[in-house]
Protein backbone atom coordinates (compact mmCIF):
# COMPACT_ATOMS: atom_id res chain seq x y z
CA UNK A 1 0.00 0.00 0.00
CA UNK A 2 1.76 3.47 -0.90
CA UNK A 3 2.54 5.78 1.97
CA UNK A 4 0.62 8.68 2.22
CA UNK A 5 2.49 11.69 2.34
CA UNK A 6 2.26 14.06 5.93
CA UNK A 7 -0.28 16.67 5.68
CA UNK A 8 0.75 19.99 3.69
CA UNK A 9 -1.10 23.20 4.08
CA UNK A 10 -0.19 25.81 1.63
CA UNK A 11 0.17 29.07 2.35
CA UNK A 12 -3.42 30.39 3.06
CA UNK A 13 -3.65 34.07 4.65
CA UNK A 14 -7.39 35.30 5.90
CA UNK A 15 -8.98 38.67 6.13
CA UNK A 16 -11.60 38.78 8.45
CA UNK A 17 -12.14 42.60 7.20
CA UNK A 18 -12.11 41.79 3.45
CA UNK A 19 -15.69 41.41 1.71
CA UNK A 20 -15.11 38.18 0.46
CA UNK A 21 -16.28 35.66 2.98
CA UNK A 22 -13.44 33.65 4.79
CA UNK A 23 -14.49 29.86 3.38
CA UNK A 24 -14.23 31.86 0.28
CA UNK A 25 -10.92 32.88 0.98
CA UNK A 26 -9.74 29.02 1.88
CA UNK A 27 -11.28 27.75 -0.65
CA UNK A 28 -9.60 29.77 -3.59
CA UNK A 29 -6.23 29.13 -2.18
CA UNK A 30 -6.34 25.52 -2.09
CA UNK A 31 -7.71 26.33 -5.71
CA UNK A 32 -4.68 28.24 -6.67
CA UNK A 33 -2.54 26.16 -4.95
CA UNK A 34 -3.78 22.42 -7.13
CA UNK A 35 -3.53 24.66 -10.06
CA UNK A 36 -0.20 25.81 -9.97
CA UNK A 37 0.81 22.68 -8.65
CA UNK A 38 2.34 23.55 -5.38
CA UNK A 39 -0.15 20.28 -3.85
CA UNK A 40 0.28 17.35 -5.96
CA UNK A 41 -2.42 14.60 -6.23
CA UNK A 42 -2.65 12.24 -3.01
CA UNK A 43 -1.10 14.41 -1.17
CA UNK A 44 -2.67 14.80 2.43
CA UNK A 45 -4.26 18.37 3.62
CA UNK A 46 -5.03 19.54 7.45
CA UNK A 47 -7.97 18.25 9.11
CA UNK A 48 -10.53 20.96 9.48
CA UNK A 49 -10.06 21.15 13.24
CA UNK A 50 -6.35 21.34 12.52
CA UNK A 51 -6.41 24.29 9.68
CA UNK A 52 -9.17 26.06 11.68
CA UNK A 53 -6.43 26.52 14.72
CA UNK A 54 -3.70 27.13 12.81
CA UNK A 55 -5.83 30.26 11.20
CA UNK A 56 -7.33 31.33 14.58
CA UNK A 57 -10.78 31.00 12.81
CA UNK A 58 -14.12 29.12 14.04
CA UNK A 59 -13.78 25.68 12.38
CA UNK A 60 -17.17 26.51 10.47
CA UNK A 61 -15.86 28.03 7.22
CA UNK A 62 -13.53 25.44 6.80
CA UNK A 63 -15.85 22.73 6.78
CA UNK A 64 -17.69 25.04 3.89
CA UNK A 65 -14.58 25.34 1.89
CA UNK A 66 -13.82 21.58 2.46
CA UNK A 67 -17.18 20.30 1.73
CA UNK A 68 -17.25 22.19 -2.09
CA UNK A 69 -13.33 21.28 -2.48
CA UNK A 70 -14.55 17.93 -2.56
CA UNK A 71 -17.92 18.52 -4.45
CA UNK A 72 -15.68 20.04 -7.34
CA UNK A 73 -13.50 16.97 -7.02
CA UNK A 74 -10.52 18.93 -5.82
CA UNK A 75 -10.45 17.06 -2.58
CA UNK A 76 -10.86 13.26 -1.80
CA UNK A 77 -11.93 11.68 1.15
CA UNK A 78 -11.26 8.01 2.70
CA UNK A 79 -11.53 6.33 6.04
CA UNK A 80 -8.29 6.29 8.11
CA UNK A 81 -6.30 8.29 5.37
CA UNK A 82 -8.32 11.68 5.46
CA UNK A 83 -8.62 14.24 3.14
CA UNK A 84 -6.32 14.26 0.19
CA UNK A 85 -5.93 16.15 -2.91
CA UNK A 86 -8.03 14.20 -5.85
CA UNK A 87 -5.71 11.23 -7.44
CA UNK A 88 -7.58 12.04 -10.66
CA UNK A 89 -6.08 14.88 -11.30
CA UNK A 90 -2.95 16.09 -13.70
CA UNK A 91 0.33 15.46 -12.19
CA UNK A 92 1.46 18.44 -14.03
CA UNK A 93 0.34 22.21 -13.44
CA UNK A 94 -2.29 23.77 -15.30
CA UNK A 95 -1.21 26.74 -15.60
CA UNK A 96 2.77 26.49 -16.79
CA UNK A 97 5.24 29.04 -16.15
CA UNK A 98 6.74 30.57 -19.18
CA UNK A 99 9.62 28.16 -20.46
CA UNK A 100 12.76 30.46 -19.58
CA UNK A 101 15.12 27.67 -20.09
CA UNK A 102 17.58 27.01 -23.33
CA UNK A 103 15.85 26.62 -26.89
CA UNK A 104 13.68 28.60 -28.99
CA UNK A 105 11.55 31.25 -27.70
CA UNK A 106 9.43 31.72 -30.89
CA UNK A 107 5.81 31.58 -29.77
CA UNK A 108 3.72 28.78 -31.44
CA UNK A 109 0.21 28.91 -32.56
CA UNK A 110 -1.83 27.36 -29.97
CA UNK A 111 -3.30 24.12 -30.98
CA UNK A 112 -6.96 25.60 -30.89
CA UNK A 113 -6.62 27.90 -33.57
CA UNK A 114 -7.72 27.08 -36.59
CA UNK A 115 -4.29 27.33 -38.73
CA UNK A 116 -5.72 26.24 -41.75
CA UNK A 117 -8.09 29.31 -42.21
CA UNK A 118 -6.34 32.43 -44.07
CA UNK A 119 -7.16 35.41 -41.80
CA UNK A 120 -7.36 38.74 -43.36
CA UNK A 121 -4.79 41.67 -42.43
CA UNK A 122 -6.25 44.39 -40.19
CA UNK A 123 -6.01 47.83 -40.85
CA UNK A 124 -7.34 49.00 -37.94
CA UNK A 125 -4.15 50.77 -37.26
CA UNK A 126 -4.13 51.94 -40.78
CA UNK A 127 -3.17 55.75 -40.30
CA UNK A 128 -6.54 56.69 -42.18
CA UNK A 129 -8.38 54.77 -40.05
CA UNK A 130 -7.52 56.05 -36.43
CA UNK A 131 -9.10 59.20 -36.27
CA UNK A 132 -12.20 61.43 -37.28
CA UNK A 133 -12.00 64.52 -39.43
CA UNK A 134 -11.17 65.84 -42.92
CA UNK A 135 -11.46 63.27 -46.02
CA UNK A 136 -12.29 60.08 -43.50
CA UNK A 137 -14.41 57.66 -46.10
CA UNK A 138 -17.61 56.84 -44.98
CA UNK A 139 -18.06 59.27 -42.38
CA UNK A 140 -21.14 60.53 -42.46
CA UNK A 141 -22.96 64.24 -41.04
CA UNK A 142 -23.82 63.03 -37.66
CA UNK A 143 -24.57 66.50 -36.49
CA UNK A 144 -27.25 66.86 -39.26
CA UNK A 145 -28.95 63.84 -38.27
CA UNK A 146 -32.26 64.60 -36.83
CA UNK A 147 -31.86 63.03 -33.48
CA UNK A 148 -34.62 65.03 -31.59
CA UNK A 149 -36.85 62.59 -33.91
CA UNK A 150 -35.06 59.85 -33.22
CA UNK A 151 -34.67 60.08 -29.30
CA UNK A 152 -38.56 60.51 -29.30
CA UNK A 153 -39.06 57.22 -31.48
CA UNK A 154 -36.81 55.41 -29.05
CA UNK A 155 -38.22 56.90 -25.89
CA UNK A 156 -41.82 55.76 -27.41
CA UNK A 157 -40.99 52.17 -27.88
CA UNK A 158 -39.49 52.37 -24.31
CA UNK A 159 -42.51 52.93 -22.86
CA UNK A 160 -44.90 50.65 -24.96
CA UNK A 161 -42.12 47.74 -25.47
CA UNK A 162 -45.01 44.56 -25.97
CA UNK A 163 -43.91 41.55 -23.98
CA UNK A 164 -43.89 39.35 -27.38
CA UNK A 165 -40.93 41.94 -28.25
CA UNK A 166 -38.71 39.86 -25.83
CA UNK A 167 -38.74 36.73 -27.45
CA UNK A 168 -36.75 35.79 -30.79
CA UNK A 169 -37.79 37.12 -34.04
CA UNK A 170 -38.40 36.26 -37.26
CA UNK A 171 -35.07 34.96 -39.24
CA UNK A 172 -35.92 37.01 -41.55
CA UNK A 173 -36.74 40.35 -39.62
CA UNK A 174 -39.41 42.47 -38.42
CA UNK A 175 -42.20 42.32 -40.84
CA UNK A 176 -43.35 45.75 -40.77
CA UNK A 177 -39.50 47.21 -41.73
CA UNK A 178 -39.32 45.06 -44.37
CA UNK A 179 -42.46 45.84 -45.77
CA UNK A 180 -41.55 49.28 -45.29
CA UNK A 181 -37.84 48.92 -46.58
CA UNK A 182 -39.60 46.68 -50.12
CA UNK A 183 -42.06 50.14 -50.83
CA UNK A 184 -38.69 51.83 -50.70
CA UNK A 185 -36.89 50.16 -52.98
CA UNK A 186 -39.43 49.39 -55.42
CA UNK A 187 -40.23 53.54 -55.93
CA UNK A 188 -36.75 54.87 -55.28
CA UNK A 189 -34.14 51.92 -56.36
CA UNK A 190 -36.53 50.28 -59.39
CA UNK A 191 -35.81 46.90 -57.05
CA UNK A 192 -38.21 44.10 -57.92
CA UNK A 193 -39.00 42.75 -54.51
CA UNK A 194 -41.59 42.69 -51.65
CA UNK A 195 -41.54 41.90 -48.26
CA UNK A 196 -40.82 38.26 -48.26
CA UNK A 197 -38.25 39.12 -50.27
CA UNK A 198 -36.41 41.35 -47.68
CA UNK A 199 -33.97 39.81 -44.89
CA UNK A 200 -32.82 42.22 -42.37
CA UNK A 201 -28.83 41.82 -41.70
CA UNK A 202 -26.33 43.77 -39.31
CA UNK A 203 -24.93 45.40 -41.91
CA UNK A 204 -23.31 44.83 -45.79
CA UNK A 205 -20.44 42.70 -44.29
CA UNK A 206 -23.14 40.55 -42.54
CA UNK A 207 -25.05 40.28 -45.95
CA UNK A 208 -22.21 39.52 -47.94
CA UNK A 209 -21.05 36.77 -45.42
CA UNK A 210 -24.41 35.16 -45.26
CA UNK A 211 -24.13 35.39 -49.64
CA UNK A 212 -20.89 33.30 -49.34
CA UNK A 213 -21.77 30.65 -46.77
CA UNK A 214 -25.44 30.23 -48.90
CA UNK A 215 -24.12 30.14 -52.32
CA UNK A 216 -20.44 29.28 -52.48
CA UNK A 217 -17.96 25.96 -51.74
CA UNK A 218 -14.45 26.18 -50.41
CA UNK A 219 -12.25 27.59 -53.36
CA UNK A 220 -15.40 28.72 -55.03
CA UNK A 221 -14.06 31.44 -57.23
CA UNK A 222 -15.49 35.01 -57.07
CA UNK A 223 -15.37 37.85 -59.37
CA UNK A 224 -14.20 41.57 -57.36
CA UNK A 225 -14.07 44.67 -58.98
CA UNK A 226 -10.12 46.05 -59.36
CA UNK A 227 -9.76 48.38 -57.07
CA UNK A 228 -12.61 47.29 -55.44
CA UNK A 229 -13.92 46.98 -51.36
CA UNK A 230 -11.26 45.74 -49.15
CA UNK A 231 -13.67 44.47 -46.30
CA UNK A 232 -15.44 42.69 -48.98
CA UNK A 233 -12.21 40.65 -50.14
CA UNK A 234 -11.85 39.29 -46.19
CA UNK A 235 -15.05 38.03 -46.17
CA UNK A 236 -14.21 35.63 -49.16
CA UNK A 237 -10.46 35.00 -47.39
CA UNK A 238 -12.47 34.00 -44.64
CA UNK A 239 -14.58 31.98 -46.89
CA UNK A 240 -11.49 30.34 -48.37
CA UNK A 241 -13.00 31.44 -51.76
CA UNK A 242 -10.68 32.60 -54.47
CA UNK A 243 -10.61 36.24 -55.74
CA UNK A 244 -10.34 36.67 -59.21
CA UNK A 245 -9.71 40.71 -59.70
CA UNK A 246 -11.62 42.21 -62.65
CA UNK A 247 -10.53 45.38 -64.16
CA UNK A 248 -12.82 48.48 -63.80
CA UNK A 249 -12.69 51.37 -66.62
CA UNK A 250 -15.47 54.39 -66.65
CA UNK A 251 -17.93 51.85 -67.86
CA UNK A 252 -17.42 49.81 -64.58
CA UNK A 253 -16.85 46.18 -64.38
CA UNK A 254 -15.02 44.66 -67.22
CA UNK A 255 -17.40 41.92 -68.40
CA UNK A 256 -15.56 40.51 -71.16
CA UNK A 257 -12.20 40.54 -68.92
CA UNK A 258 -13.69 38.66 -66.21
CA UNK A 259 -15.08 35.96 -68.87
CA UNK A 260 -11.50 35.81 -69.60
CA UNK A 261 -10.30 35.18 -66.76
CA UNK A 262 -12.56 33.32 -65.55
CA UNK A 263 -16.20 32.05 -67.28
CA UNK A 264 -17.53 29.92 -64.85
CA UNK A 265 -16.80 31.89 -61.20
CA UNK A 266 -19.51 31.13 -58.90
CA UNK A 267 -20.33 34.93 -58.75
CA UNK A 268 -19.76 38.44 -58.95
CA UNK A 269 -19.73 41.43 -56.66
CA UNK A 270 -20.30 44.80 -58.01
CA UNK A 271 -20.97 48.08 -56.88
CA UNK A 272 -22.94 49.65 -60.26
CA UNK A 273 -24.47 52.42 -59.10
CA UNK A 274 -21.21 54.15 -57.89
CA UNK A 275 -18.60 51.89 -57.63
CA UNK A 276 -15.69 51.58 -54.89
CA UNK A 277 -13.07 53.04 -55.01
CA UNK A 278 -13.07 55.28 -58.36
CA UNK A 279 -17.08 56.08 -58.77
CA UNK A 280 -17.88 55.31 -61.83
CA UNK A 281 -21.68 54.06 -63.02
CA UNK A 282 -21.84 51.06 -64.47
CA UNK A 283 -23.31 51.50 -68.23
CA UNK A 284 -26.38 50.30 -69.41
CA UNK A 285 -24.39 47.64 -71.95
CA UNK A 286 -22.24 46.68 -69.19
CA UNK A 287 -25.15 45.66 -66.94
CA UNK A 288 -26.67 43.53 -69.60
CA UNK A 289 -23.39 42.06 -70.80
CA UNK A 290 -22.81 41.22 -66.63
CA UNK A 291 -26.78 39.61 -66.27
CA UNK A 292 -26.48 37.37 -69.78
CA UNK A 293 -23.50 36.11 -68.66
CA UNK A 294 -24.50 35.13 -65.09
CA UNK A 295 -27.74 33.14 -66.90
CA UNK A 296 -25.82 31.27 -69.64
CA UNK A 297 -23.25 30.24 -66.53
CA UNK A 298 -25.53 30.10 -63.73
CA UNK A 299 -23.95 32.11 -61.83
CA UNK A 300 -24.54 34.77 -59.23
CA UNK A 301 -24.69 38.98 -58.94
CA UNK A 302 -24.32 40.08 -55.91
CA UNK A 303 -25.11 43.95 -56.17
CA UNK A 304 -23.72 46.23 -53.21
CA UNK A 305 -25.79 49.38 -53.56
CA UNK A 306 -24.55 51.43 -50.44
CA UNK A 307 -25.10 54.97 -51.53
CA UNK A 308 -26.57 54.78 -54.36
CA UNK A 309 -29.69 57.49 -52.56
CA UNK A 310 -26.86 60.58 -53.18
CA UNK A 311 -26.14 61.64 -56.77
CA UNK A 312 -26.17 65.16 -57.48
CA UNK A 313 -26.39 65.77 -61.39
CA UNK A 314 -29.26 63.73 -62.25
CA UNK A 315 -31.80 61.30 -60.40
CA UNK A 316 -30.62 58.07 -58.67
CA UNK A 317 -29.47 54.95 -60.91
CA UNK A 318 -31.91 52.14 -60.76
CA UNK A 319 -30.59 49.26 -59.27
CA UNK A 320 -29.04 46.32 -61.37
CA UNK A 321 -31.59 44.36 -59.80
CA UNK A 322 -34.76 45.46 -61.23
CA UNK A 323 -32.98 44.90 -64.94
CA UNK A 324 -32.85 41.02 -63.61
CA UNK A 325 -35.38 39.18 -65.30
CA UNK A 326 -33.96 35.85 -64.04
CA UNK A 327 -33.52 35.71 -60.30
CA UNK A 328 -29.45 35.91 -60.81
CA UNK A 329 -29.35 38.92 -58.68
CA UNK A 330 -29.37 39.25 -54.79
CA UNK A 331 -29.34 43.04 -53.53
CA UNK A 332 -27.30 44.03 -50.88
CA UNK A 333 -28.22 47.71 -48.71
CA UNK A 334 -27.30 49.28 -45.77
CA UNK A 335 -28.24 52.18 -43.59
CA UNK A 336 -24.92 52.87 -42.35
CA UNK A 337 -24.42 55.80 -44.86
CA UNK A 338 -27.86 57.04 -45.13
CA UNK A 339 -28.31 57.18 -41.32
CA UNK A 340 -25.57 56.04 -38.61
CA UNK A 341 -23.42 53.16 -38.99
CA UNK A 342 -23.76 52.18 -35.03
CA UNK A 343 -27.14 51.57 -36.31
CA UNK A 344 -25.73 48.04 -37.27
CA UNK A 345 -28.80 47.67 -39.68
CA UNK A 346 -29.06 46.38 -43.22
CA UNK A 347 -30.62 44.46 -45.43
CA UNK A 348 -30.74 42.00 -48.60
CA UNK A 349 -32.98 41.21 -51.16
CA UNK A 350 -33.16 37.58 -51.94
CA UNK A 351 -34.53 35.68 -55.03
CA UNK A 352 -37.93 34.07 -53.99
CA UNK A 353 -36.00 30.48 -54.95
CA UNK A 354 -33.54 31.31 -52.45
CA UNK A 355 -35.06 32.08 -49.49
CA UNK A 356 -35.17 29.12 -47.30
CA UNK A 357 -31.80 28.44 -47.92
CA UNK A 358 -30.44 32.00 -46.62
CA UNK A 359 -33.06 31.61 -43.57
CA UNK A 360 -31.88 28.58 -42.44
CA UNK A 361 -28.31 29.81 -42.58
CA UNK A 362 -28.81 32.98 -40.76
CA UNK A 363 -31.11 30.87 -37.85
CA UNK A 364 -27.41 28.81 -37.15
CA UNK A 365 -25.64 32.03 -37.67
CA UNK A 366 -26.93 34.59 -35.08
CA UNK A 367 -31.17 33.38 -34.68
CA UNK A 368 -32.28 36.80 -36.47
CA UNK A 369 -31.74 40.38 -35.61
CA UNK A 370 -32.67 42.08 -32.75
CA UNK A 371 -36.28 43.67 -32.84
CA UNK A 372 -35.90 46.78 -30.91
CA UNK A 373 -34.63 48.90 -33.36
CA UNK A 374 -35.92 47.47 -36.37
CA UNK A 375 -39.09 48.80 -34.94
CA UNK A 376 -37.89 52.20 -34.13
CA UNK A 377 -36.85 52.37 -37.95
CA UNK A 378 -39.73 51.05 -39.63
CA UNK A 379 -41.68 54.00 -37.98
CA UNK A 380 -38.87 56.60 -39.00
CA UNK A 381 -39.70 55.34 -42.05
CA UNK A 382 -43.57 54.75 -42.41
CA UNK A 383 -43.98 58.24 -40.90
CA UNK A 384 -41.92 60.25 -43.42
CA UNK A 385 -38.64 60.75 -41.90
CA UNK A 386 -36.22 58.62 -43.47
CA UNK A 387 -37.29 60.59 -46.77
CA UNK A 388 -36.97 64.01 -45.66
CA UNK A 389 -33.59 63.24 -44.06
CA UNK A 390 -32.45 61.80 -47.41
CA UNK A 391 -33.45 64.87 -49.76
CA UNK A 392 -31.86 67.16 -46.83
CA UNK A 393 -28.55 65.34 -46.73
CA UNK A 394 -28.52 64.91 -50.59
CA UNK A 395 -28.52 69.01 -50.77
CA UNK A 396 -25.82 69.35 -47.63
CA UNK A 397 -23.59 66.47 -49.01
CA UNK A 398 -23.87 68.33 -52.92
CA UNK A 399 -22.61 71.67 -51.29
CA UNK A 400 -19.62 69.82 -49.58
CA UNK A 401 -18.57 68.37 -52.32
CA UNK A 402 -18.59 71.28 -54.81
CA UNK A 403 -17.18 73.11 -51.90
CA UNK A 404 -14.31 70.36 -52.25
CA UNK A 405 -14.20 70.24 -56.24
CA UNK A 406 -14.04 73.98 -56.35
CA UNK A 407 -10.73 74.16 -53.69
CA UNK A 408 -9.61 71.37 -55.43
CA UNK A 409 -9.32 72.83 -58.69
CA UNK A 410 -8.38 75.99 -57.39
CA UNK A 411 -4.79 74.71 -55.22
CA UNK A 412 -4.04 71.92 -58.10
CA UNK A 413 -5.52 72.85 -61.25
CA UNK A 414 -7.12 71.10 -64.26
CA UNK A 415 -4.25 68.61 -64.21
CA UNK A 416 -5.28 67.18 -61.06
CA UNK A 417 -7.69 63.93 -62.41
CA UNK A 418 -10.73 63.54 -60.25
CA UNK A 419 -13.41 61.07 -60.43
CA UNK A 420 -16.20 59.67 -58.73
CA UNK A 421 -17.84 63.39 -58.02
CA UNK A 422 -21.37 62.74 -59.70
CA UNK A 423 -22.55 60.73 -56.78
CA UNK A 424 -22.54 59.43 -53.02
CA UNK A 425 -20.06 60.76 -50.26
CA UNK A 426 -16.51 60.06 -51.63
CA UNK A 427 -13.99 61.04 -54.52
CA UNK A 428 -11.65 59.63 -55.76
CA UNK A 429 -8.22 61.83 -57.10
CA UNK A 430 -5.18 60.79 -58.36
CA UNK A 431 -2.03 62.93 -58.41
CA UNK A 432 1.20 61.64 -60.64
CA UNK A 433 4.18 60.37 -59.37
CA UNK A 434 3.39 60.30 -55.76
CA UNK A 435 3.40 57.16 -53.29
CA UNK A 436 0.03 56.97 -51.55
CA UNK A 437 0.68 55.10 -48.33
CA UNK A 438 4.19 57.65 -47.86
CA UNK A 439 1.76 60.41 -47.88
CA UNK A 440 -1.41 59.45 -45.61
CA UNK A 441 0.72 58.63 -42.97
CA UNK A 442 2.31 61.90 -43.02
CA UNK A 443 -1.14 63.45 -43.45
CA UNK A 444 -2.44 61.96 -40.63
CA UNK A 445 0.34 63.56 -38.09
CA UNK A 446 -2.04 66.60 -39.70
CA UNK A 447 -5.39 64.64 -38.97
CA UNK A 448 -6.17 64.68 -42.14
CA UNK A 449 -7.28 60.81 -42.92
CA UNK A 450 -6.36 60.39 -46.67
CA UNK A 451 -7.50 56.72 -47.82
CA UNK A 452 -4.68 55.21 -50.20
CA UNK A 453 -5.90 54.37 -53.63
CA UNK A 454 -3.28 51.20 -53.57
CA UNK A 455 -4.78 49.45 -50.65
CA UNK A 456 -7.79 48.78 -52.55
CA UNK A 457 -5.95 46.84 -54.65
CA UNK A 458 -5.78 42.77 -54.25
CA UNK A 459 -3.31 42.29 -57.55
CA UNK A 460 -0.78 44.38 -58.97
CA UNK A 461 -1.43 48.22 -58.38
CA UNK A 462 -1.61 50.32 -61.42
CA UNK A 463 -2.78 53.51 -60.00
CA UNK A 464 -2.06 55.42 -56.87
CA UNK A 465 -3.89 58.09 -54.90
CA UNK A 466 -6.14 58.94 -52.63
CA UNK A 467 -10.34 58.22 -51.99
CA UNK A 468 -11.77 61.05 -50.08
CA UNK A 469 -14.90 61.56 -47.91
CA UNK A 470 -16.85 64.67 -48.03
CA UNK A 471 -19.63 63.91 -45.65
CA UNK A 472 -18.28 64.99 -42.37
CA UNK A 473 -16.49 67.91 -43.26
CA UNK A 474 -17.99 70.87 -43.13
CA UNK A 475 -18.72 73.51 -45.94
CA UNK A 476 -16.68 75.96 -44.04
CA UNK A 477 -14.32 73.65 -43.04
CA UNK A 478 -13.12 72.69 -47.03
CA UNK A 479 -10.70 74.98 -47.46
CA UNK A 480 -8.85 74.72 -44.86
CA UNK A 481 -8.60 70.47 -45.57
CA UNK A 482 -8.02 71.30 -49.24
CA UNK A 483 -4.67 73.22 -47.75
CA UNK A 484 -3.42 70.70 -45.55
CA UNK A 485 -3.92 68.20 -48.67
CA UNK A 486 -1.62 70.32 -50.87
CA UNK A 487 0.77 70.46 -48.02
CA UNK A 488 0.99 66.99 -47.23
CA UNK A 489 1.76 66.01 -50.93
CA UNK A 490 3.71 69.25 -51.37
CA UNK A 491 5.97 67.24 -49.15
CA UNK A 492 6.28 64.38 -51.01
CA UNK A 493 7.63 66.77 -53.41
CA UNK A 494 6.54 65.06 -56.64
CA UNK A 495 3.55 66.85 -57.72
CA UNK A 496 3.20 69.47 -59.96
CA UNK A 497 0.22 71.93 -59.33
CA UNK A 498 1.04 73.88 -62.34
Amino acid sequence: MPRVSSAITPIITVDRKARKPLHRQIYDAYCAAIVGGMLQPGQRVPSTRGLALELGISRIPVLTAYAQLLAEGYFQSRVGTGTLVSRSLPDQPLSPEPRTGPGPTTRRTPATLATHRKLPHSIENAPWRRGWGAFGVGQVAFDEFPLSVWNSLVTRHCRSTDTKYLDYGNPMGLKRLRAAIAAYLRTSRGVRCDADQIMIVSGSQQALDLCVRVLFEPSSQVWVEEPGYRFARNVFALNHCRVVPVPVDREGLNVAAGIKRCHQARAALVTPSHQYPLGFTMSASRRLQLLDWAERSRSWILEDDYDSEYRYENMPISSLQGLDCNGRVIYIGTFSKVLFPSLRLGYLVIPTELGERFQAVRAAMDIGPAIFFQEVLADFICEGHFSRHIRRMRLLYRERRNELLQGLRAAFGPRLEVTGEQAGMHLCIMPTGIRDHEITQRAARGNLWLTPLSSSYSGTVSRQGFVLGFGSTKTEEMPNAVGKLRTALGIAGKFDAA
